[in-house]
């Protein structure tokens, strides 16, 4: 049978809008920074894609900065930040418990639970990791209150490589990278032309999908996968249950039965599906967040991550079901 992905927290399969506009992209030839017919059409092309960007996050064409990613983006914190506790790592690799910049992950990719953005600020600036937000549920950078965001073009159906550093106008920071002065000044070097215009096509349609319902659809998948879960295992643990959280992901645990091994025997049975983040060079280990959020080390270990997205149907939800539920009972009679 068909293997099933359910590994959208890491990575959504590429939209078929954002791989046309990339192959649309890969027949422009000029630099964007050249003034002449050929710069002008790929400049155009990365005008349009940061305009699609601009509304699907609610902010100004102009606050769009354009860079290789969220960890990229997520640079602007190098001189050191209050990061909080349950951040991705691209975000707490710059926690110095001290700065000028609160960072926060608006919702967390391991466990899909979404925070709220503090009324009092801890620190001057406030930073939003958006990377797992834009395309799921409404947002707008414009009312959030933050001064900066960042996210990433393959959480919502883009290419990887490519991602955006939101400054809110007005705000001066200091430059990613030094050089040539693209990208307003911010972030020296010829732009990613063809990634820029699948990343912009990608946030334009995804967004029509949420606001055509189809998340509220993942979120009852969502549902009934953890119901059939429950069943299969009554003492599963699952995190973020009581909590406002993004509609496909579910974090559960088994506790005794690693993370990593449940992974495996998954993907060996045509599933992928993660323990914790994708985002530390394929390691399998005790999940940060998990302990940040008062678990202990049992569940931290034990806990796997399901992230369904709207093309994972009532079918793959049942043959996940099954075949996980198939798993842990091999597990209880290894351990009986």
């Amino acid at each position: 049978m068909s293997r099933v992905y359910l590994d959208y927290n890491a990575t959504a399969p590429l939209l078929p809008e954002a791989r046309a506009a990339m192959l649309s992209a890969m027949e422009l030839c000029g630099n964007p920074s050249s003034v002449h017919a050929e710069g002008r059409a790929a400049k155009a092309a990365v005008e349009r894609a940061r305009a699609q960007v601009a509304a699907g996050v609610g902010c100004k064409p102009q606050e769009v900065v354009f860079t290789g990613g969220a960890t990229e983006a997520a640079q602007v914190l190098s001189a050191g930040a209050v990061v909080e506790p349950t951040a991705h790592d691209a975000l707490w690799a710059h926690h110095a418990g001290e700065g000028r910049i609160y960072a926060m992950g608006l919702a967390n990719s391991e466990t899909g639970v979404i925070l709220p953005v503090p009324q009092e600020r801890p620190c001057e600036l406030l930073l939003l990791d958006v990377t797992q937000v834009v395309g799921r549920i409404p947002f707008a950078f414009g009312w959030s209150g933050a001064d900066l965001a960042i996210l990433s073009a393959h959480k919502l159906g883009g290419p990887k490589g490519v991602g955006a550093l939101i400054v809110r106008e007005g705000l001066d920071i200091a430059p990613l990278l030094k050089g040539g002065g693209q990208e307003m000044g911010r972030r020296s070097g010829t732009e990613n032309v063809i990634g820029i215009a699948g990343f912009g096509a990608a946030v334009e349609a995804a967004q029509k999908r949420l606001e055509a319902g189809v998340w509220a659809q993942v979120a009852e998948r969502r549902d009934i996968l953890e119901a059939r879960v429950a069943e299969a295992a009554p003492g599963a643990i699952f995190i973020g249950q009581e909590a406002e959280r993004l509609p496909g992901t579910a974090c559960f645990a088994a506790p005794g039965w690693k993370g990593e091994t449940q992974v495996m025997a998954m993907d060996l049975a045509g599933f992928a599906i993660s323990a914790g983040s994708a985002c530390s060079s394929g390691k399998v280990k005790e999940s940060r967040v998990l302990r940040a959020m008062g678990h202990g080390e049992e569940i931290a270990r034990s806990a796997i991550r399901v992230s369904l997205g709207p093309d994972t149907s009532e079918e793959d939800i049942a043959r996940f079901a099954e075949a996980w539920a198939a798993q842990y009972k091999r597990h209880q009679a290894r351990v009986a």
